[in-house]
This record gives C-alpha cells, structure tokens and sequence, in this order.
C-alpha cells in the first residue's frame, strides 16, 4: 500500500468512526466535533505513521466532509476561484482570472455529493429533490448556487456555484481594474445622487452584479432602500436603512411560493425611498415599471441582454409577461420609468468593461428613443490586453432631476461631435 492510499484509509476509516461518535439526539457544536476528530486523527496517526503536516491536512478534510462542503471547501476558502461548476461527482470545473481548468480533485460517492447539496439547501431553508429537481440557493458567504438534479440533470447532479469577493468591489476597484473611466464613474454618481432610475444589463458573467453593488455606494445615506432578489448575493455597503427581501420556493408540505411579483408589491408599502431588484427575468418587468412610474425614483436592477437596446426589447418582452397590454403602452411605461441603461460586456481578453452609458429620451413614432452617452472604443491590442476607452459621446438631455438635486451635468459640453438618438433596438455596441 502507497502513501496515498494509506492516507485514503486512515480518512474513511476516522470519517466513519467520529460519525459513530456523534450524539445525534442533540445540536453537536462544530467545536466538539472538532475535539473527536483531532482526538482520532492523533491516535491514528501513530499506528500509521502520519507527518504532523498529515495529520493537520487529514484533520481538516474530515471536518469538512462532515460539517462543511467536503471536497469544494478548498475551492469556496480560495480567492482566487470566482466560479465552481460541478457535472456530476468527478468533474469539476473551475474558473480562475476569466479562465476555466478541470480540477483534479472530485467526490468519492455520488451520496456525498448529495448529501453536500442537501446541506447547502437546508441552510437557506430551500428543498430539491426528484419531485422539484431545480432550486436556487446561497452559501454562508454569500456566493450563490444553481442546482439541478435528475431527472432534469443526466450526468448526475449539476452544481454551480459563483463566489462573490469577501470584500465588495468598489467602483474605485472597478477604476483600478480600467472596466470604467473616472469621468464615466463620476457622471453616474451624479445621476445616482439625483434619483435617476438605472437599469445595468449585459451578458452572463459580464459583471451586473458587481456592477450594481458598486453603484449603490452612491445612494445617500438617510434614504430607505429595499433589495429583492431570487436568492440573496448583493453587497450593499453604508446604508443603515437596508431592508433585503428574498424569494421563497413552494413545499412539498404545502407552503406557498413568495416570487420577485409579491415581494415588489409588498415592498411599495414598507415606504421605500429606492427600491433594488437584483434582477428581473420574467413578468416582474411590468411591477418594476409601474413602481419606478409612482415616484420611487433612483430604483435599480439588471437584466441580460446584448446591448442597451436590446435590454429595452427584452423589457418590453418580460412586461407583456405580467399582463396582456397593447404593446405601444408598455414602450410608454418604460419611456417615462427607466432612465438611464449602462450596458457591460466580457471582452475577448476576458475582461469586463462598461461598453455603453446611454439614455432613454423619449417615445416618439411608436418607439423608444436612446441617445449615447458613452461609448466604448477599441483601439487594438497588445500582449493580450485590448487597449480601448469609453468615450464621451452627448450631453445628458434630460437634465430635471439633476436640477432638483442641486446638481449639474457638466460645467460645458464642447470639443465633440454629438451623436442623434437611435431607436431601441438598433444592437448597440
């Protein structure tokens, strides 16, 4: 027998002597399970002839395996992971500075790999099983997760999990990493201060999110703001009055689902100043529209989409969801309610930039109206890297709300040529 293989038995034989040690009629506190464990692994270790380094390695895994995320704990603890994408128990992938690798590692058992899903589930008071094979869910930490079983999943049971940084990223991180000129940031802090609704779209993994938690760092502090999202992941930073809403799954014993639609009604009577949907994706469209058009100005959410545009179509598309309406009143709806769209993209060098600040402006000719007020500009690429800017394009035109806040666009608007107004969906980039 190899040293691995020794190694690999002195583990599943402590694994399943401290679970034989556990008193299940009552709350084990991890620290009692951690004494049993280091009281094994010593005595093994000397029949076994285990280094100190092994001992401590081994003690850690069986923790893990029993209280924690087994294998992935490693991946959840590292930094430098962003993403964990698990097909079934032995591959695993994960994604480290925009890239994908296969991870070594992987579950022994396909129980132990439910049994993780299980655990990670009851902790936020979710259920999946054959019955309900697809749920959302959170980590501790915050990182959210995907999961889908059979008879949905083929290859066994499908597990996504993306990790937020244990400290939100700022937008003066965002400068840092050069997704967003200081002039740009400058001119959405303005529009943020002032109440101007902004909706933050883009593609999978483009960074809306992050995005939106880094703008929130403008909302002014004595307001009332309420978040409500699928499974809970934003990161909002100094506002005292945060109220967080999150929805909730219907049981097999007959609890009823709470979805993004009632959580929006019921946040319009908690007196919110500002209202943040983590994202919008299906007839919630439509209650979000009518409440950014009752006065709940500065209201935030994402969407995916192509383009800024394109965010408006899909807008369109999800309000006719919520209720059967002549589609010329829905465009109308999101004329008036949604102000500003800031559109994000992934670019070929796996890096995320903001690619358009644009503005809806009005309705005319039975269309929505955007006008650019910045536009990324590639200008080549060297090492790897895409050099490019995001260039200022026009002036802001609809300027009340800035007024009534006191503040102003710009001191003066020259020096370039301005661009007209495009209709949605033009397939901005």
């Amino acid at each position: 027998m190899n040293r691995s293989e020794q190694y690999e038995r002195c583990r599943r034989e402590i694994s399943a002597q401290v679970r034989e040690k556990i008193d299940l009629s009552r709350e084990v506190p991890d620290d009692e399970i951690q004494d049993i464990i280091d009281d094994m692994v010593v005595s093994f270790g000397r029949g076994h002839a285990l280094s100190l380094a092994e001992r401590q390695e081994l003690g850690k895994s069986i923790f893990c395996a029993i209280r924690k995320m087994d294998v992935l704990q490693e991946l959840i603890d590292s930094d430098d992971v962003s993403e964990i994408m698990i097909n079934g128990t032995s591959s695993i992938f994960i994604e480290k500075a925009g890239r994908l690798y296969q991870w070594e590692k992987g579950f022994e058992t396909r129980e132990k790999l439910e049994d993780v899903i299980q655990r990670i589930v009851a902790k936020c008071n979710r259920a999946v099983n054959e019955a309900s094979p697809i749920v959302d869910a959170r980590l501790e930490n915050g990182a959210r997760v995907n999961i889908v079983l059979a008879p949905v999943a083929l290859n066994g049971p499908i597990v996504t999990i993306r990790r937020f940084r244990d400290t939100p990223i700022s937008m003066e991180n965002l400068l840092d990493f050069g997704s967003v000129t200081r002039e740009a940031a400058a001119d959405l802090e303005k529009l943020v201060i002032a109440g101007y609704n902004i909706f933050i779209s883009g593609g999978t993994g483009s960074g809306k999110t992050t995005f939106l938690n880094a703008l929130s760092q403008y909302i002014p502090q004595e307001e009332r703001v309420i978040t409500i999202e699928d499974s809970a992941e934003l990161q909002l930073q100094g506002i005292p009055n945060l109220v967080r809403l999150e929805t909730r799954n219907a049981t097999a014993e007959g609890t009823r689902a709470i979805g993004i639609r009632d959580l929006i009604r019921t946040a319009l009577r908690m007196r919110p100043d500002r209202i943040i949907i983590g994202e919008v994706r299906g007839g919630e469209a439509l209650d979000l529209l009518q409440a950014l058009n009752t006065g709940h100005d500065g209201s935030l959410s994402t969407g995916h989409a192509n383009s800024a545009g394109d965010m408006l179509m899909r807008l369109e598309t999800m309000a006719l969801m919520g209720m059967e309406l002549p589609p010329a009143a829905v465009k109308r709806q999101i004329a008036a309610g949604v102000d500003i769209i800031v559109h994000l993209g992934r670019l070929r060098d796996k890096s995320r930039r903001v690619l358009e600040i644009a503005e809806i402006t009005g309705y005319e000719g039975e269309e929505i109206l955007l006008r650019p007020l910045y536009r990324f500009r590639e200008e080549g690429e060297e090492n790897g890297v895409l050099l490019g800017r995001l260039q200022y394009m026009n002036p802001l035109m609809r300027t009340h709300k800035l007024a009534a806040a006191g503040l102003i666009w710009r001191e003066e608007d020259t020096g370039f040529e301005t661009e007209g107004q495009v209709t949605a969906g033009c397939g901005l980039q």
